[in-house]
């Protein structure tokens, strides 16, 4: 009796320690790489585009979620500004939907991946194997379903696919109110300038702080115009979050002048001679991801990321009085439904006339 066919997967050379794609019927492909993580990213592209339809659009039952969110990060995340957000989302969602048909998505497996989604937490140091797991934030499981909608929408749009079921995301959480003060701050910013290995991670901490802009934007800057990404501009004292000629999105990037100290500081390292705002051995840097995360448990600090630094910014700014919300949103790039949702408590003058009205009443 013939052998089943085992399909593909992973195969990892006893030499050179490279995992290969094998394939019933099919010669071997390297992946290029050791990393297991990676290797199984490339094989669940190599699925996806070997399963791809040749024809016309696919039924929820002849299209799998791997083949639509690899549509999905090959065409359409390119065109984003943060793809590595979507990068990661989709490899999230791989890990777990696997192959299975878009079909299969309901509101109960849309909830099974809530309550199965978990994130790595520790890798052995070799092998870079997951060894430790922790449940993902409610935030992050909203956003990665939020993605799989995206990429099932757009294949519908693109002629890919007909008929999809909609993905239920979970509800919507409650803004989070984790603002540093500013003696956390101060030992954010002693943890990152101490280590030759981590001072990049402080000049993203002074920018965000003084300027709250968010952590994309500030990973792109430069000193000179360039396509890519937004510029500081030290000779008029201002702050471009985007390209010239980029359009705006619903991220809002509003230019906006620089106050003295920080100007200060960015002054100090133009003249270094580094095009990057911020840069690790002279280069521009992508992620802070690992850097960040030694930098916060030097600090002795939890619950705090990179965009902790833009709402920080923006509370120091409303407690201070010194503005209106309208004036501040407009300098943070926040929408006045958002400062008011969000901020607005923050402020003095926060129903500072409902107060004078109540308390004006004798009794």
């Amino acid at each position: 009796m013939p052998q089943k066919p085992k399909g593909a997967r992973l195969y990892q050379h006893p030499q050179t320690g490279i995992y290969l794609i094998r394939d019933t019927g099919r010669g071997d492909r390297s992946t290029g790489t050791r990393d297991r993580r990676e290797a199984e990213r490339q094989l669940a592209v190599y699925i996806a585009e070997r399963d791809r339809r040749p024809g016309g659009p696919a039924t929820p039952d002849e299209m799998t979620i791997v083949e639509a969110l690899t549509i999905y990060g090959s065409e359409h995340a390119p065109t984003v500004k943060d793809p590595a957000r979507i990068g990661y989302a989709i490899e999230a969602l791989i890990s777990w939907w696997g192959e299975r048909p878009i079909s299969t998505i309901t509101r109960e497996t849309s909830r099974a991946y809530g309550r199965g989604r978990r994130m790595v937490i520790a890798r052995d140091p070799k092998t870079r194997d997951p060894i430790a797991w922790a449940p993902c934030a409610p935030g992050t499981i909203r956003k990665e379903l939020g993605v799989l909608a995206a990429a099932i929408q757009y294949c519908k749009d693109e002629g890919h696919l007909l008929n999809p079921p909609k993905v239920h995301l979970p509800a919507k959480p409650a803004p989070k109110d984790r603002w540093l003060t500013r003696n956390e701050a101060a030992r954010l910013l002693k943890a990152a300038y101490r280590h030759q290995e981590t001072r990049h991670i402080a000049r993203f901490i002074l920018v965000a702080l003084y300027t709250g802009t968010r952590k994309a934007a500030i990973l792109g800057l430069r000193f000179k115009p360039h396509p890519e990404g937004g510029r500081v501009d030290t000779t008029s004292g201002r702050l471009y979050r985007r390209a010239d000629g980029e359009a705006e999105t619903k991220k809002r990037t509003p230019p906006i002048p620089l106050t003295p100290r920080l100007m200060a500081h960015l002054k100090r390292w133009e003249k270094e001679g580094t095009r990057f705002v911020v840069a690790f051995d002279g280069q521009g840097i992508e992620s802070i991801k690992t850097g960040w995360t030694s930098v916060v448990a030097r600090a002795g600090l939890q619950d705090v990321t990179p965009h902790t630094l833009r709402h920080t910014a923006i509370t120091w700014a409303c407690q201070s009085g010194r503005a209106d919300m309208w004036t501040l949103g407009g300098y943070f790039g926040v929408s006045p439904e958002t400062m008011q949702h969000v901020y607005a408590h923050h402020h003095p003058d926060y129903q500072k006339d409902a107060v004078e009205a109540v308390g004006g009443r004798k009794l």
